[in-house]
Order: C-alpha cells, then sequence, then structure tokens
C-alpha cells in the first residue's frame, strides 16, 4: 500500500468511528468482497419492518414494490429516483390479501427517526457496467440513502465530486442511486460538499453552522448525517422541480425552521432575502410542511409584481403542488371565502376595488 493510501485510509478509519461512536450507527462491515451488495439490503428491511408488526404478506408486497421501482430501466434515473422518494416518504400501499383495506406500509418512521435501524458500510463494491466502490455508504433500515466520497486533505474535494458523478455514469453504477437521496464529497481541510443526484460540480452545496468541533469534515458529517436531521434533510427539504432533484441550502434550511417554530406559536414574521438565497423554494417547504403540520392550515402567498406572480405559480406547479393564481379581486374573496383552496397566490391590488396595478395608489 502507498503512503497516499494509508492517508486516506486512516481518515476513512476516522470517519467511520465518528459514524459508530457518536452518531451511533451500526457498523455492517467493510464490503469490498462481499457479493451482491445492493442499494436494498433486503434482509435488514424485512426485519425492520417485521419488528414494526407489519405481517410477512405485507412485507413481501412491500418489498416486491420498492425494488420495481427502484429498477425499472423504462425510466430515467430523474423519474426512477422520484418514484423510490415517493414510496420512502409516504409508504408502501398494499392489502394483505385481496379482498381486504389497503394498508400503508411505512418504510422510514419519520416521526421517530431513533428508532429506525441506521448503518453504514464502507468499501461496498457494487458490479455495474463497470464495477465502483463508494468509500462509505449509509443505509436506513437497508436502503442505501447517502455516500460519501474521501479524499486525503491535499486533494480537492472536487475529486470527490467528479468521483460521484462518473459514480452516476450508465456505464458505471448508475442504478444503484435509484434509492440515494444525499450526495456527498469531503476531506479534511474543506469538509464536505453535498448535493442530490445528477448535481453539476458546480451547484454542490456547503453546509455553514456554528459548531465546537474543529475539523471541517467532522463537523460537517456530524451537522448532515445526524440521524435527526438527516432524515429532517430527506423529508422536508427534497424537491423534484421538472426534471431537477433539489436540495436545502443551510440559509433555506434556517429559515424554514424558524418559520416552523413561530408558526407553531401562531405568530408571525419576517425572513429578509438576498438576491438569489432561494426564496422561491423556501415559500414551498413552509407552504408544505404548514399543509402537513398544522390542522387546516391555509396559505395566501401575496406579491407585488405581475411578474412574480407568475413565477411563484410556475414553482409550486414545477415541484407538483397545487396552488391557484387568482384572477382578479373579486376572484380573490370569492376563493377565500370558499375555503376549498389551501394554497393560493395573489397580487397585493386585487384586495383593493380595482382591477389595474395601481400599486402606489392602493399602498397610499
Amino acid at each position: 500500500m502507498t503512503d497516499v493510501g494509508q492517508i486516506e485510509r486512516r481518515t476513512q478509519d476516522r470517519v467511520v468511528d465518528l459514524f459508530c461512536k457518536q452518531l451511533d450507527y451500526n457498523y455492517l462491515g467493510n464490503w469490498i468482497d462481499r457479493e451482491n451488495n445492493s442499494n436494498i439490503e433486503e434482509a435488514i428491511l424485512r426485519k425492520y419492518l417485521n419488528n414494526k408488526g407489519y405481517s410477512q404478506a405485507l412485507i413481501g408486497k412491500t418489498i416486491y414494490e420498492l425494488t420495481r421501482a427502484a429498477t425499472n430501466q423504462s425510466k430515467d434515473l430523474y423519474h426512477i429516483n422520484k418514484e423510490v422518494y415517493s414510496l420512502l416518504r409516504y409508504g408502501v400501499t398494499a392489502k394483505e390479501y385481496v379482498g381486504e383495506n389497503t394498508q400503508t406500509i411505512k418504510l422510514i418512521d419519520w416521526e421517530h427517526p431513533l428508532e429506525n435501524n441506521f448503518a453504514i458500510a464502507e468499501e461496498v463494491t457494487v458490479v455495474g457496467e463497470n464495477n465502483k466502490r463508494p468509500d462509505v455508504v449509509l443505509y436506513v433500515n437497508g436502503i442505501a440513502l447517502g455516500v460519501l466520497e474521501l479524499k486525503r486533505s491535499t486533494v480537492s474535494v472536487s475529486e470527490g465530486i467528479r468521483q460521484n458523478l462518473d459514480n452516476q455514469n450508465q456505464t458505471f453504477i448508475r442504478p444503484f442511486f435509484a434509492t440515494i437521496q444525499l450526495i456527498m464529497a469531503g476531506n479534511d481541510t474543506e469538509g464536505i460538499r453535498y448535493g442530490v443526484i445528477d448535481t453539476p460540480e458546480k451547484y454542490y452545496l456547503k453546509w455553514k453552522e456554528d459548531s465546537d468541533t474543529e475539523n471541517p469534515l467532522d463537523k460537517h458529517i456530524d451537522q448532515l448525517c445526524n440521524k435527526i436531521r438527516f432524515l429532517e434533510l430527506l423529508h422536508d427539504f427534497i424537491v423534484y422541480d421538472r426534471g431537477t432533484k433539489k436540495i436545502c441550502r443551510h440559509n433555506q434550511y434556517f429559515a424554514v425552521k424558524a418559520s416552523q417554530e413561530s408558526l407553531r406559536k401562531r405568530e408571525g414574521g419576517i425572513l429578509w432575502h438576498a438576491q438569489g438565497s432561494g426564496k422561491s423554494l423556501i415559500m414551498v417547504w413552509i407552504a408544505k410542511w404548514l399543509s402537513e403540520n398544522i390542522n387546516d392550515a391555509r396559505v395566501l402567498i401575496i406579491t407585488d409584481r405581475d411578474e412574480l406572480d407568475k413565477q411563484i405559480e410556475k414553482t409550486f406547479l414545477g415541484v407538483s403542488e397545487k396552488i391557484v393564481r387568482t384572477k382578479s379581486g373579486k376572484d380573490l374573496v370569492n376563493k377565500l371565502n370558499a375555503t376549498t383552496s389551501v394554497l393560493l397566490c395573489s397580487l397585493i391590488h386585487k384586495f383593493a376595488h380595482k382591477e389595474e396595478a395601481d400599486y402606489d395608489g392602493y399602498l397610499e
């Protein structure tokens, strides 16, 4: 083994130790020579579902549906990953026997993060058109949800990002990424850069959050991969936007979290945005959280320019969130009174009696 290999090996040993001892992940082993490594480890998933009290019939149907979605070669990776994500987030619907009621089988216990089976394996050899071996793979209940490529401190994180992108190439192990939700590359000097499937190198993100941990790599692993945060990012901060999968930046995450705290208290607040900070997706994530967590919640998004109103509508429709764009002041009042539309957008001048946009006059 070269000195370079020994340096990277020491980094990987420390990272594995951090996952197991500090973050309390189970260690599945070094899988460099293990056969049939998969993004769905059926034995682990079956044991988890059995412990949750599901019958063997339902477990069998659930694993079949998840595997079918993850191996559907008639679709591209974006649509395969999107279908798998839907099953992860909302569960698999199945009937135990013909004629019985449909049940929802939860692959992940989102409400109780610590009751899931978190584990890592290293040097996971994956068979593909050309075999590849991700350094560290994160499994939740036997389902591969994260990958981490590690580099020594003198090698740029960009090398790890490019390795992740190569792995997603059809000539390598693209099918393995059907279930993957968080893709990371890191070293001891730069910390971690993260993205999702097919994220171009220039759009990989860096997490920024105060910490007492000095080592950037260890700090980012703790912040991104601790059990509660990891599942929260996957559940509340991912969207599929017209062919592009997206995950939040740190500023978007903390803006939404602060909003959630105020909304729980039935209080208001202000989010101050810089240009290009991603306010449209913040609106999406807040609105989605509201609809799922506050009983009878309704959302009205008000802007002061027609092009912004159109942009809001386009953004929500692009991520498959139904939004109603009001046509006039009368239409707005009618839809508010009807209470059937949960998510609406409108121009501020539609609160006045005029149909034309006399913004300054109305504000006065």
